[in-house]
């Protein structure tokens, strides 16, 4: 009698936990820049959304706002159990999503005015952890799971 939860494919190497841990890092990380950003580090956007349109219509925005991150974050979490499970697309679609995210950061040091340096480490954090997934999916060991995981997938 089986359960269905027998592994049939290969076992998945140290790195791509390792990717899969610092990937739930890096969405944990960025829940909490955002809260810190939206009610805690001033001037708070809610603050600023208050002051621009007035405190109903800032709610309204925070609440699309948190449905998009929250929408962006499940996808995220998506490919990444994808990438785990060895699939090759979706170590692609993080990796081009990493490196964005890098580029993005770097361009914003340059428009950000002057932030409390504990701030700039926080904020910049779940950057920090999502580049370190793209570089722990691409270590020997992981690099081999992707192309052993391709041959132990069904063709239908």
């Amino acid at each position: 009698m089986t359960t269905g939860f027998a592994s049939t494919g290969p076992k998945r190497p140290g790195q791509i936990e390792a990717a899969w841990a610092l990937t739930l890092a890096a969405v944990a990380a960025e829940v909490l820049v955002w809260l810190l950003g939206v009610f805690v580090v001033p001037p708070t956007g809610l603050d600023e959304l208050t002051e621009f349109s007035g405190r109903s219509s800032a709610v309204g925005q925070l609440a699309v706002a948190a449905a998009v991150l929250a929408l962006l974050l499940g996808a995220w979490l998506a490919v990444a159990a994808r990438m785990r499970a060895g699939r090759g697309w979706a170590r692609a679609v993080l990796t081009f999503a990493g490196v964005l995210l890098l580029l993005f950061r770097v361009g914003d040091f340059s428009m950000d005015g002057v932030e409390p340096g504990w701030w700039a480490a926080v904020n910049c954090l779940p950057d920090v952890l999502a580049a370190a997934v793209v570089v722990a999916m691409y270590f020997p060991e992981a690099h081999a799971y992707f192309s052993r995981s391709s041959r132990f997938r069904p063709t239908a």
